[in-house]
């Protein structure tokens, strides 16, 4: 059969796709999208070698996903269904244009719909403090200012069967291919080519550019706090022309879901606004329950498809606006101040009912006690994981999966049964300083959430074992990256990445000194404590030297711990312990960073052994790194 392009969208299909689909070999652009379809993807469909575009979005398909499907570099689309996911399946996203937004069954919550690459930041993994009430995206257009309101970029020119994310408050998934005959003229982002006329001055900006789909088009709002919001859209028909020429008689139609529900059929910008280059905003109400806003625009068939140019249709939108109909939390409200205190409280209790717990187990207070008992029965803010668990996540310490030494410690890459990837930190219950590192580990970072700091999942106490379970960062600790000898690890980070790496060091730092609960001093602050993720966001980790610092005291008097080479003057020589002793550490880390030189790195044949001596005797000749 000659047959290459199969389209049967929203046709009303029921059933399982047949095989004999996967035999028309010669098919390039096969659209099944929107129907009903149930059962799995025929294994016939391997054979689809010449297919540029598989578009099966929207339907009820279940079973596996196929392997080829995670190496294909096609554009495929299987968001949208109720596919069973497997451990064997590949954790990482796949390469080329494969979408897998809400692709898979949800028996327990929309995060198991998700693809373990894509779970990081949606629907949402902030902490309840972390949650935002407003939103606003200029689609297909730069980051830009209005009044008062600032719109965050959206530039991303990809368009077909895929899926982004801007970070940590938005996404948006797109999906199908537009019907003409060259894909490579197929643009995702439309400039305005007419005249805009009745908009301010202030909004012009927000209708010159805009974001189209020749099928679906989805924005999801990410980590907003529960309640009932204003959704405005955006819309001006910068495409067809209202003149009397052949480009006047394009038809624009598509339906609006919020929230899954339909609140808006057959819009026509045009109609809508009065003609063509007229901004028009159309309000919707929408309530949020799950810390997550869906908007839909999908276009359903109506309309024209060849005008001015044949591919010329789909849902198009300028902007969106999102802003809640409540008074957003009060962070230093009365209510607040009574939960901080709690949880100081809490924390403060946690602390010591830890450090008894140990003191007993090692002998002090009238002999030793199952550690994984105590520890259940501590009311602890993470999970208690067993050693089995850990054992299959890391396939039993294989060193293949080591990924890091430490100094009390080894660390391993582990896969836990529901896809999550982990690092899984290695402590020695033999040693005091291990279990001491272990107990201030758990009840320095259990309570903190922040992205610039490492997630702890949880911790595991069996005979000898002291486990932490952490969130794994692809690529490991910043100094592998930038002193690492193996070209393998070490990485090329240009001025913008390094500079982002700083700041990412700063934030962490500015919240466990200012804005957490619990004031905290870190203490061992170096490039090998500060890990990458993989978008090479820097967080910080190891936290078994921390101290709490009350602000009420100007200093603390304690026993030295530390890094030569990082510690500030005052803290190494005298145990005066500040937060500036982080603060002095970071800027030693800042100096590797924009130097890509190790401030611990000795040259015995050379006058200057340390970084700082070499940047004093630089300052002293007024030379600079460029």
């Amino acid at each position: 059969m000659n047959l290459k392009t199969l389209i049967l969208t929203k046709c009303l299909i029921h059933g399982e796709i047949p095989d004999y689909i996967g035999d028309m070999t010669k098919l390039k652009n096969i659209d099944l999208s929107f129907n009903n379809l149930t059962g799995g993807i025929p294994t016939t469909f391997e054979k689809l070698a010449k297919t540029n575009f598989m578009y099966l979005t929207g339907n009820k398909l279940t079973g596996p996903v196929p392997k080829y499907i995670f190496n294909s570099n096609k554009n495929v689309d299987i968001s949208l269904n109720n596919f069973t996911w497997e451990s064997s399946d590949p954790i990482e996203c796949p390469r080329g244009s494969v979408n897998l937004v809400e692709s898979y069954s949800s028996p327990r919550n929309k995060l198991d719909k998700v693809h373990p690459c894509l779970r990081q930041n949606f629907p949402c993994s902030a902490p309840a403090d972390q949650y935002h009430y407003t939103l606003h995206i200029n689609c297909g257009g730069a980051k830009i200012n209005t009044g008062h309101t600032k719109y965050e970029a959206d530039m991303e020119a990809r368009g077909a069967s895929m899926f982004y994310s801007s970070g940590q408050y938005w996404a948006f998934s797109s999906t199908g291919k537009f019907m003409d005959d060259d894909t490579d003229l197929d643009n995702y982002i439309r400039t305005n080519t007419s005249t805009l006329s009745k908009v301010s001055a202030v909004d012009l900006e927000l209708y010159r550019t805009a974001r189209v789909s020749p099928l679906s088009l989805t924005y999801y709002g990410l980590c907003l706090g529960n309640g009932n919001y204003t959704v405005r859209l955006h819309f001006a028909e910068i495409i067809f022309k209202n003149d009397s020429t052949f480009n006047s008689l394009g038809k624009r139609i598509f339906d609006i879901y919020i929230q899954e529900k339909l609140v808006k059929k057959d819009f026509n910008i045009e109609d809508e606004a009065g003609g063509t280059g007229i901004p028009i905003v159309k309000n919707f109400p929408a309530e949020v329950t799950s810390h997550t806003l869906k908007i839909h625009l999908y276009w359903a068939g109506r309309g024209t498809t060849g005008i001015p140019l044949r591919g010329t249709y789909g849902p198009l939108i300028s902007a969106i606006s999102v802003k809640s109909n409540f008074k957003p939390p009060v962070v230093h409200s009365k209510k607040n101040h009574v939960m901080i205190m709690a949880a100081i409280v809490g924390a403060s209790v946690l602390l010591v009912l830890l450090i008894l717990f140990i003191m007993r187990w090692k002998g002090c207070l009238g002999g030793k006690v199952s550690a994984d008992k105590e520890l259940r029965g501590l009311d602890l803010q993470t999970g208690l994981y067993t050693l089995r668990q850990i054992k299959a996540a890391t396939n039993n310490f294989d060193p293949a999966n080591k990924v890091g030494e430490g100094g009390f410690g080894s660390v391993y890459k582990g896969i836990l049964s529901d896809g999550t990837v982990i690092a899984v930190k290695q402590l020695s219950s033999k040693s005091r300083q291990g279990n001491r590192e272990f107990v201030n580990e758990i009840g320095m970072i259990s309570a903190q959430q922040h992205p610039n700091l490492v997630k702890l999942y949880g911790c595991c106490v069996e005979g000898n074992q002291l486990l932490l379970v952490y969130e794994y960062m692809k690529n490991n600790c910043l100094s592998r990256a930038i002193f690492g000898k193996d070209t393998e690890y070490r990485l090329k980070l240009d001025w913008p990445t390094r500079k982002k790496i700083c700041i990412g060091i700063a934030r962490g730092l500015a919240y466990l000194h200012e804005d957490s609960r619990i004031k905290i001093v870190h203490r061992d602050i170096k490039t090998s404590n500060v890990l990458l993720d993989k978008d090479l966001n820097a967080k910080i980790s190891d936290f078994g030297l921390a101290k709490l610092y009350e602000e009420d005291k100007t200093h603390i008097s304690t026993r030295i711990a530390g890094t030569i080479g990082y510690m500030a003057p005052e803290y190494a020589m005298r145990g005066y312990l500040t937060s500036k002793a982080d603060v002095y550490s970071f800027g030693v880390v800042t100096l590797e960073i924009v130097s890509g030189k190790s401030n611990t790195n000795y040259r015995p044949n050379e006058d200057f052994v340390y970084l700082l001596d070499w940047a004093y005797v630089l300052q002293e000749e007024e030379i600079y790194w460029s």
